[in-house]
């Protein structure tokens, strides 16, 4: 049995103790130890971005990282983004604006735009575009998830 090192993280909120070995990458560990489903694991190289997740408010690729790497962090998952059975302004705008079809991309879409937003509130178009790029999605070219995004944006003001 290889050797394990225990970890304290904060997901979602919620405070997690596991013991996990040096290897195993963040996203499984949320997936396959906290059974947290949400995050997708895609290309498994960090390119495709359905994996991303805030780490401490950054988005990051958790197939890129290894759990052991969380160790005291705080992380917030795309189970995190509702509240009290209330979706989040930005789920709500991509159930609106059709902004996912197959839905695979879609929680590394909602992180992406989540931390994106909290930062630049009020986008351009052309901002949305070059920061969701990063984010590959093979069904809706984009045009719903754009504007989804600008719709996000303008209920966030309200919130």
């Amino acid at each position: 049995m290889a050797h394990r090192h225990r970890i304290l993280v904060k997901v979602n909120g919620v405070e997690y103790e596991r013991e996990v070995e040096p290897r195993r990458l963040l996203v499984d560990f949320l997936r396959d130890d906290l059974e947290l489903l949400g995050t997708h694991v895609g290309c498994e190289h960090g390119i495709c971005g359905a994996c991303t997740l805030l780490l401490d408010g950054q988005p990051i690729r958790s197939c890129l990282m290894f759990a052991v790497q969380a160790q005291g962090a705080g992380i917030l998952t795309v189970e995190g983004l509702a509240k009290d059975g209330k979706l989040h302004p930005i789920q709500e705008a991509f159930q609106e604006h059709h902004g996912l079809q197959c839905g695979y991309c879609t929680p590394g879409m909602l992180m992406t735009s989540y931390a994106f937003l909290s930062e630049n509130p009020e986008p351009s178009e052309e901002e949305v575009r070059k920061e969701i790029s990063g984010v590959l999605c093979r069904c809706t070219g984009y045009k719903h998830v754009i504007d989804s995004v600008l719709s996000s944006a303008a209920k966030m003001k309200g919130v």
